[in-house]
Order: C-alpha cells, then sequence, then structure tokens
C-alpha cells in the first residue's frame, strides 16, 4: 500500500565535530597528517638522509615511470577535448533545470585568476633563460636563434592546456558527481561508478588520503618557490639577507594569514584581494610591454603561438628514448605533470564550485583557453624580455636569470622605467599570490577531510588552520633539505599515487555519462501519450478542451494561493493515486506532500526500481513575461507548479491541468525510465 508522508526535516544543521564545525573523516585526516608530519619531521632530524632518499626515489620514477606522466597528461587533454565536444557536451554540473551562478564575464574572471600563481611570475624568466642557454639534447644548438624561439615554447608547454586538462577533469568529475547527482563535494565521489558503495570504506579514504597528500606537497612547492622569490624581493628592496631565517618567517607569515582568514571570515576579502591582483599582474606585464621593446615582444607573441601548435603534437609524447635527458625531463617536463596531478583536486575543488550549471562543453572551452590566454600574454612578455636581454650581451643577467631563487625576473624588471616602483609592485603581486595560495590551500585540504553536509558548507576553523600550519611546516622542511630541488622531487613522488586516481576518473566519468546518453535515448524511443494514443482513457472533456480555454489557461498568470490549491486539491490526489496504483503492482511507491514546507510541492517515489524514479511537481515563484498576457493586481510575479524529475526541472508548467492529465504526464516520464532501465540492463547486469 502506497503512503503519502510528510517530507523530513532538512533544516537541521550538519552534525558538529568535536570542536565545531562538520565532522571529520578521521582516517583521512589521521593518515594525511600521520604522512605529512612523518615525512617534515625526518626531512627536519636528518636532512642529509631525506635528500639523498628524495634523489633516488625521484631518479627511480623518472625511469620507470616517466612514460606514464607523458602519456597521462597527453590522454588527458584528449578525454576532456573529447567530452567538450561530444554528445555530452549538453550535460550540465547540476540538475537540468539549473543555471550558472556567475555571469560569463565574472566567471572568465575567477578562471584567469586560477590561472596565475607567484610560480608563473618566477618561472617566467627562468625557464626560458634556461631552455635557451642550455636546451634538451636533441634539440637546437644553446644560444641559436632556434634555442630562443624553443625556449619560450617549452615553457608554454609545461604551462599551457596541457596542465589545465587534469584541473578541468577533476572539476569535471566534482561538479558532475557533486552538483548532477548529488554526491559528496570528495574526490572519492568521482570513483562511485568504478567503485559502488566501496567508496565509504577503506577504499574510498585511500583515494582521499591521496588527494590530500598530493594538494600539501603540491602547495608546499608553490609556497616553496614563493618564500624564496619573496626573500630576494625583500633583499632586492630593503637590504634583507637571503637565507632560512627569512624563508622561515614567510612560511609562517602564510600560516598566520590562513589562520586570520579561517577565524574571522576574511576570506571574502582574499578574493577581493586575488581579483586586484590580477589587474596589477596585467598592469605589471603592460608596463613590460609598452616601456620595452614592444615590436619585438608581440612579434615574439605572435611566432610563439604559431610554434607552440606546430610542435604540440611532437612535444606532447617525447620522452627523448634515445637520448641522455632524464635529467632535464626530471627538472622540467615530468616535474611540471606531477605538480599539475597534485594540484589537480586543489583547482579542480574551485573550478567546480563557481561552474554549477554550465555545461560540459561551456566549461572545457572556458578552463582550457581562458587561463591559457593569461599564460600566453605573460610567459611571452617576459620570457622574450629576458631573452632579449641576454641575446644583447648581458652576461651576468644570463647567469642570475637562470638562478633558482627568482633574482633573474626582479633584475629584469629593474631595468625598466621606474625600476624601483615596478620592483615593489611585482612583490607586491608575489606577496598576494602567495597569501591567497596558502589560504585557499588550507582550506581545500580541511574539505577535503571533512564530512560536509551541504553543498556550500565549508570545513571547521581549527582545521583549516591545522593543515595551514602542516602545509607551512612541510614547506621549511624541505626548504632545509634541498630547497627547491627537493620539493620538485616530492612532488614528483606523492604525484604518482593521485596519478593513478585520475585514471580511475576517468573511468567513472565514462561510465555515469553512458547513463546519461542512455537516458537521453530513452527518450527518445518513447512517444508521448498524445501521439500513442494513451490518453484514450482520459474523459472526452479533458481531452477536447477548447484552444481558447487552453489559450487562457496560458495567459492567466496565478498567484501563490491559486497554486497551492491546485496542488494540493489535484496533483496531490493525482500522484497519490498512481502511487496506490503502482504498488498494487509490486513496486514499492510513496507519495509524499510537502505543501506547508517553505517549498511546496508533492513527490512521487518509485523506490523499487535503481535508479528510483521521481516524479515531483514543486511551487515555484518566476517574472511575469512583458509580452503575452496580463499581470494580475500589478504583480510582477506569478506562481508555477514546475515538473522535476531525478535529473532536474523540466521547465513546463502544470498549473491548471486536470488530475487525468497530471497522472498521464508522470505515467509517460515512467514509461520513459523503464525503457532507460532496459538500455542500461547490459551493464547493470554485466
Amino acid at each position: 500500500m502506497s503512503t503519502t508522508t510528510d517530507a523530513p526535516d532538512t533544516t537541521d544543521t550538519t552534525a558538529t565535530g568535536r570542536f565545531g564545525g562538520p565532522p571529520v573523516r578521521m582516517p583521512v585526516f589521521a593518515a594525511s597528517l600521520t604522512g605529512v608530519l612523518v615525512m617534515a619531521v625526518w626531512a627536519l632530524v636528518s636532512p642529509g638522509s631525506a635528500e639523498s632518499a628524495l634523489g633516488a626515489v625521484t631518479s627511480w620514477v623518472t625511469e620507470w615511470f616517466g612514460w606514464f606522466y607523458v602519456l597521462l597528461a597527453t590522454a588527458v587533454l584528449g578525454f576532456v577535448v573529447y567530452l567538450g565536444l561530444s554528445r555530452y557536451g549538453h550535460v550540465r554540473l547540476g540538475p537540468d533545470h539549473s543555471r550558472p551562478e556567475f555571469s560569463t564575464f565574472a566567471w572568465a574572471s575567477m578562471l584567469f585568476a586560477a590561472g596565475i600563481g607567484t610560480d608563473v611570475m618566477f618561472y617566467s624568466v627562468v625557464e626560458p633563460a634556461t631552455q635557451y642557454m642550455a636546451p634538451p639534447e636533441g634539440g637546437p644548438a644553446a644560444e641559436s636563434v632556434g634555442a630562443a624561439r624553443d625556449a619560450t615554447v617549452w615553457t608554454l608547454f609545461h604551462y599551457g592546456i596541457t596542465g589545465w586538462g587534469m584541473y578541468a577533469l577533476m572539476g569535471l568529475a566534482l561538479g558532475y558527481f557533486c552538483y548532477r547527482r548529488g554526491l559528496p563535494l570528495a574526490v572519492r565521489s568521482a570513483l562511485a561508478p568504478v567503485l559502488g558503495k566501496r567508496i565509504g570504506g577503506p577504499l574510498g579514504h585511500a583515494v582521499d588520503t591521496a588527494a590530500v597528500l598530493g594538494t600539501i606537497f603540491g602547495v608546499a612547492t608553490s609556497l616553496g618557490i614563493g618564500v624564496v622569490f619573496l626573500n630576494v624581493g625583500l633583499n632586492v628592496l630593503f637590504g634583507i639577507g637571503v637565507g632560512t631565517g627569512a624563508q622561515v618567517a614567510l612560511a609562517v607569515l602564510a600560516v598566520v594569514m590562513a589562520a586570520v582568514s579561517a577565524t574571522t571570515g576574511v576570506d571574502k576579502g582574499i578574493r577581493l584581494l586575488s581579483q586586484l591582483n590580477v589587474l596589477l599582474a596585467l598592469g605589471l606585464a603592460a608596463w613590460v610591454l609598452v616601456t620595452g621593446n614592444t615590436s619585438l615582444l608581440l612579434n615574439a607573441a605572435v611566432a610563439n603561438v604559431g610554434d607552440f601548435l606546430r610542435s604540440f603534437p611532437a612535444k606532447t609524447m617525447e620522452t627523448f628514448p634515445f637520448l641522455d635527458n632524464a635529467s632535464w625531463m626530471g627538472s622540467w617536463t615530468l616535474f611540471f605533470w606531477a605538480w599539475w596531478v597534485a594540484w589537480a583536486s586543489f583547482v579542480g575543488l574551485f573550478l567546480a564550485r563557481i561552474s554549477r550549471g554550465r555545461t560540459i562543453r561551456q566549461f572545457v572551452a572556458g578552463t582550457l583557453v581562458i587561463p591559457f590566454l593569461y599564460i600566453v600574454m605573460w610567459i611571452s612578455i617576459f620570457g622574450n624580455a629576458a631573452i632579449e636581454r641576454i641575446r644583447g650581451g648581458d652576461t651576468s643577467f644570463a647567469e642570475t636569470a637562470q638562478d633558482f631563487s627568482g633574482v633573474g625576473f626582479y633584475d629584469l624588471v629593474a631595468g625598466y622605467p621606474l625600476g624601483k616602483v615596478v620592483i615593489g609592485l611585482a612583490f607586491f603581486v608575489g606577496l598576494l599570490f602567495y597569501v591567497t595560495s596558502a589560504d585557499s590551500g588550507a582550506l581545500v585540504m580541511a574539505n577535503l577531510t571533512s564530512r560536509l553536509g551541504d553543498l556550500t558548507e565549508d570545513a571547521a576553523g581549527w582545521l583549516r588552520i591545522t593543515w595551514a600550519a602542516a602545509t607551512g611546516l612541510l614547506t621549511i622542511a624541505m626548504l632545509l633539505v634541498g630547497g627547491i630541488t627537493a620539493l620538485q622531487y616530492a612532488t614528483i613522488i606523492f604525484g604518482l599515487p593521485f596519478a593513478v586516481v585520475l585514471v580511475l576518473v576517468m573511468v567513472g566519468l565514462v561510465r555515469a555519462l553512458r547513463v546519461e546518453g542512455r537516458r537521453a535515448d530513452s527518450r527518445d524511443q518513447t512517444l508521448n501519450a498524445v501521439l500513442s494514443a494513451r490518453a484514450a482513457a482520459v474523459p472526452r472533456e479533458d481531452r477536447t478542451v477548447s484552444w481558447r480555454s487552453r489559450l487562457a489557461r496560458a495567459t492567466n498568470f496565478v498567484d501563490r494561493t491559486d497554486a497551492l490549491e491546485h496542488l494540493r486539491d489535484v496533483v496531490g490526489p493525482a500522484l497519490t493515486e498512481v502511487a496506490d496504483e503502482l504498488c498494487r503492482h509490486e513496486v514499492a511507491t510513496a507519495c509524499e506532500n510537502e505543501i506547508d514546507s517553505a517549498t511546496p510541492a508533492v513527490t512521487l517515489r518509485a523506490a523499487g526500481v535503481d535508479p528510483e524514479f521521481v516524479y515531483r511537481v514543486e511551487l515555484e515563484m518566476a517574472p511575469v513575461p512583458t509580452y503575452g498576457g496580463r499581470m494580475i493586481q500589478s504583480r510582477d510575479t506569478y506562481a508555477r507548479l514546475e515538473v522535476h524529475l531525478s535529473d532536474g526541472g523540466q521547465g513546463y508548467d502544470v498549473m491548471g491541468w486536470s488530475a487525468a492529465q497530471v497522472i498521464h504526464d508522470c505515467l509517460d516520464h515512467y514509461e520513459r525510465h523503464l525503457e532507460f532501465l532496459r538500455l542500461a540492463e547490459p551493464t547493470t547486469t554485466g
């Protein structure tokens, strides 16, 4: 027998943890924090041993898994491009009725901000100069015109669309499974089609632990680069010595700023500063472009894009099998690919949160194109400016530009008008990038180790402080071991486990989107009630409603009271009747009455099938169109009774429908659901 029940109260907040906030996933938190502390303590107690071991393991990973990193990076990029161009491109990261929260301009601005950081400033001079002076074996001769063209292209390659393909993959997976399938905003959710219910057990914990470890080593690498870069800036501006003391102080600053953000709620201010930072960075680049050799820089930028497009197919699969470039690969391509992998969860979670309601096609196009445009602009300007100065005969700058301290960047901008002011601006831009990276990194790791009850909820402040402190400790430990080189080693090593997770994420997305395809096929292969004559049982007066009556219903924009009455007196009894009949056919069905809730609705659930069938009629207020009808009593909104299925709102209104029409509409969707289950049967039973 069916039941008509009141929906459970959903206003209760999520159960809090012991120290306040959402509960902590203790297996993930304990395992990942233990791994970080063991690594940090080892590095602090025995830095020589740690450096030797990291170097040995990195050599082993480079030799045996270098091909895997290269192949994975290419496969991920091809995969996300395929999804964007495929039949699944129209699928939304959210219910069918969801629409983007942010305008295209605001969304593009946030993608733009996500694609930059202190490390881009650092490597925009270091890598082009290094690749020009010491290119990989088999390439153009050092200090040649070919090396000059290739040097900037290698930097574009390492910072370009390949890495953003990894970010896009995780953003797609998290956004799809969280906002469209209602799973927690956690990496394990992306593996639900692969692991099934086991995502709630040890396997799920292992996946999230790998994500946290990869994230913290990736963030620590960025902070380590930022510490060294800012320390040099302080030396240039104020004469503060370059060394461990200043670098430890800067690491502590990042922890303190993240703690202040967590406890005072200034994260909105941090986001505003991040957007300001983008404008300042653009201003800095524009100054170098306008006051420098503008013609050469513009010509070089166009040539760089052409060279990048021409050489990308060869570079993306390059492993140098017959050349002795293992050291070069470990320092550049493999390091960057591991770094992108380590940051995939971090940036992917951010991308998912700002992209709810966008289609897969919009998401892929935006995340691959928008940040890359910034990368091309920044690296082409600063990289080519550095190469021009070296080719002009400045041998001293050639040496400093290759130094992994960032001093080359400051030396470069010091040569332009208002050099001290430009250096100060560059330092401030780097500082803001540094602080926001520390704060958002702590937030993401705290969220990954929490059980969040709401999609907009964040982890407790104390947990964010804990992860900020752990990141600061790890950064300091790695700097003491071997500086940026040690951070590169650790990134390559700890990125490997999560690289395997990325493979499983692709498998999970393929399986989930095949289900989306079958759902669409089931709709195409079934006829609605009017065409199939299934409405023959509807009373004649309902089937012969005059077109004038239909037009009157379409142009009479009713108020909330009328809609509530129709929901209670017509829709509710109709769906209860369907539920009773389904129960008589041994289909476990319930009709939930939520008319008195904040969002009035009546929901029919047939739980005897997997996935369950949902037919929900929900009252929503909408603006009265400015055409095609009249407003009642000068109201500018009216009430609609919208139909929602398990995959979201369907965009039509059943206000004014008879009980028989509601019943047949429900049965239309139920038959489509059965057709979907039939099409999916080979997979579910295989």
